[in-house]
């Protein structure tokens, strides 16, 4: 499987095959530090610990993760034994496909866990490494990747909804209809974290009481819909002063805060250093 991703860069790097990304190398930690789009990740080689508000997730060679919908969080990797790079696989998920997948999936799975908002890492199963290597082998026969690679990706794809994480993603896409879907207030968020709001303001959007709305919210998310605000405007904020130049106040009001002083505090806490130092940094790396 290693020798079919030779072409991996330290940047996410797209494939022929629809949705999937390879992964190679000594990954910068501040590429790490994002905004992490819906995808199933797996570790080929060496390690990655990602973090999701108070949640540490170790995965090790051989597991992977599930990030059912778009999240800010930070990472970094270790490369393998004896010298081998750090080597990943990600599968972007597609709405659609999973939602047709869905209906010919079992729903009495014992793996239904709503309500919790622990996320973890998983082992793969032979099953899941086999047909990921089915569909890595297609890279040497591209002509077979349009009749082919759909029957991988939901065979893949069936092998996660039935382990320990599938629940994530039944709970994301199969009760709510497009006008109540929890989803929706997630991405008004994603799209709106510079403005202020009231949690009741988004459970009606999500058509849910408070309660239910912000247990379901972290449940998805492994963050309260204000931490999940704070950490996109971080992330933001990050881009604005090692990219394009703005000062720290500029940033901080840029990004909805009002208070420089609780900017830097909240910033320094996020990413270990202060919001100069930190850019300062960054601007030394990609240099």
């Amino acid at each position: 499987m290693v020798s079919l991703c030779a072409k991996a860069t330290t940047e996410p790097t797209k494939t022929e095959l629809p949705r999937v990304l390879i992964i190679k190398g000594e990954v910068p930690k501040h590429q790490l530090a994002a905004i992490y789009e819906p995808m199933i990740g797996l570790v080929l080689q060496g390690s990655k610990t990602i973090s999701i508000g108070t949640q540490v997730v170790h995965l090790k060679a051989g597991s992977y993760f599930v990030i059912p919908t778009e999240m800010p969080a930070t990472g970094f990797v270790k490369q393998g034994s004896n010298g081998r790079p750090y080597l990943s696989l990600g599968i972007q998920l597609d709405q659609k496909v999973l939602l047709d997948l869905l209906k010919d999936s079992p729903t009495n799975s014992s793996n239904v866990r709503i309500g919790s908002s622990e996320f973890s890492a998983c082992p793969a199963t032979p099953g899941f490494l086999e047909a990921c290597l089915r569909m890595l082998r297609l890279l040497k026969s591209p002509e077979h990747i349009p009749a082919l690679a759909p029957a991988y990706e939901r065979e893949i794809l069936y092998h996660i909804l039935i382990g320990p994480e599938g629940w994530r993603l039944r709970q994301l896409f199969q009760t709510h209809d497009k006008e109540s879907s929890i989803h929706q207030a997630i991405q008004w968020v994603r799209q709106n974290f510079i403005d202020s709001f009231e949690i009741e303001q988004l459970a009606n959007r999500a058509c849910m009481g408070i309660t239910t709305f912000h247990r379901q919210f972290k449940s998805i998310t492994g963050l309260s819909p204000i931490q999940f605000q704070k950490q996109l405007r971080l992330l933001e904020a990050r881009k604005l002063l090692a990219f394009s130049g703005y000062s720290v106040t500029d940033a901080a009001l840029d990004v909805g805060y009002e208070s420089t002083s609780q900017f830097n505090r909240e910033y320094s806490r996020f990413f270990g250093a202060s919001p100069a130092r930190d850019a300062k940094k960054l601007k030394e790396l990609v240099m």
